[in-house]
């Protein structure tokens, strides 16, 4: 569907807001995604946006409508595990587990499949069938040694499903593999693996000394660059 100009510059200003504060501020980004809701509620790229948006604030009921919306305009099975991870939401593992059965699975792509893998074994894991999540996990995918954008997240479930189980050491195997893979830091295997191991982090200052360091950054005095600037007194950051 194609919008005037002027109204399309609107809701792509209120899209790009979502997909900037969605992470940092999900609240936030859920605001602005009502406006580009009520701008434009017959595009899909704003109905799944809407979705993305409800689902990260946990509104599950709201977003499931959004993502199915947006499915029934466009056709397409993307947000098949999403969708799926809304009923889990919604305490409705059952039904996110049929919803792994269905034929549009097999239409997901191989990162979609990993994803709806991820919520079967999550609603297994609702239902109190950790063993069977273990099972569920357990893939080609698990095993091979090529790293995927998924991979960590794989290795990750699977080492939390097994920590579940009381195999710790194995879960401790799997949540070092995990973090072999996770080069950019989507999940937290090195804390999960220090606490396997017994180890505490600690603050290296006393609290007498960080509130002594606390008091010297609010004293230190405060310049103005050429441009009118505030800057601390201090070395130039590159």
């Amino acid at each position: 569907m194609s919008l005037p100009k002027t109204l399309a510059e609107d809701v792509a200003r209120n899209l790009v807001m979502v997909a900037r504060l969605i992470d940092e501020d999900p609240e936030e980004a859920y605001g602005y995604s009502r406006i580009a809701l009520r701008l434009a509620s017959r595009v899909a790229a704003v109905r799944e946006a809407a979705g993305f948006a409800a689902y990260a604030t946990q509104r599950y009921a709201e977003a499931l409508a959004e993502f199915r919306a947006a499915r029934r305009m466009t056709g397409s099975v993307e947000l098949w595990p999403v969708m799926a991870d809304c009923e889990r939401g919604l305490g409705r593992p059952e039904r996110a587990l049929a919803m792994a059965g269905e034929p549009e699975v097999q239409k997901l792509d191989k990162a979609g499949q990993v994803e709806m893998r991820l919520v079967a074994a999550g609603a297994r894991r609702d239902m109190g069938q950790i063993d069977a999540a273990i099972v569920t996990l357990q893939s080609p995918e698990l095993a091979s040694s090529s790293v995927q954008p998924w991979t960590p997240r794989l290795r990750y479930a699977y080492a939390d499903a097994l920590l579940a189980a009381g195999r710790e050491d194995e879960a401790r195997e799997w949540f070092g593999k995990a973090l072999e893979a996770d080069k950019d830091g989507t999940t937290d295997a090195s804390d999960r693996l220090a606490e396997l191991d017994g180890v505490e982090f600690v603050d290296a200052l006393g609290d007498d000394e960080a509130d002594d360091v606390a008091g010297l950054d609010a004293e230190a005095p405060v310049r103005r660059d050429d441009d009118g600037d505030a800057d601390e007194d201090g070395p130039a950051r590159g």
